[in-house]
């Protein structure tokens, strides 16, 4: 037996499907189109979130201004390492390459670097850079969506 409160869930339910069918039955193929994503959009955006919010690249490879905020006007064009060791490391780099465009890097490059933690041509990564071992759909996003970042600002 069912409860008075039951169907009101079943009857809600059934409501909010009738709605939304009859919101997509009334779509316009265009709206329909604008509302999907392709692979590639879906590849760039999951590449700008990995690149922004997991691996953080913007943190060093950003310029900052004389305040010490990102300059996102800039975004990945490279900038002077401002984070310090706590003990001298003479390896430590001073300069984070521009990652915008990918330009400086072969896929390859990318793949190795971000999967393996090895850097072009076999060189070892520099501290502060952190060595990843992201799967290969992971390392494929991110690379695509730095070759999307635009070289230059105007």
């Amino acid at each position: 037996m069912r409860t008075p409160s039951s169907l009101c869930l079943i009857a809600f339910i059934l409501f909010a499907g009738a709605v939304i069918a009859s919101t997509r039955a009334t779509q316009t193929p265009k709206q329909s189109a604008a509302a999907s994503t392709t692979p590639n959009q879906t590849r760039l955006k999951r590449g700008k979130y990995l690149t922004e919010e997991v691996a953080r690249c913007t943190e060093c490879h950003t310029p900052r201004d004389a305040r010490g905020n990102l300059d996102n006007s800039r975004a990945l064009q490279g900038a002077p390492v401002w984070i310090v060791p706590v003990h001298p490391d003479q390896n430590w780099a001073q300069q984070a390459p521009a990652l915008a465009g990918f330009a400086a890097y072969t896929d390859k490059d990318g793949e190795k670097i971000l999967e393996k933690g090895q850097g072009p041509n076999g060189e070892i990564i520099r501290p502060p850079m952190h060595i990843y071992h992201l799967n290969h759909q992971d390392a494929m996003d991110i690379i695509a969506y730095l070759r999307s970042v635009p070289t230059t600002t105007h």
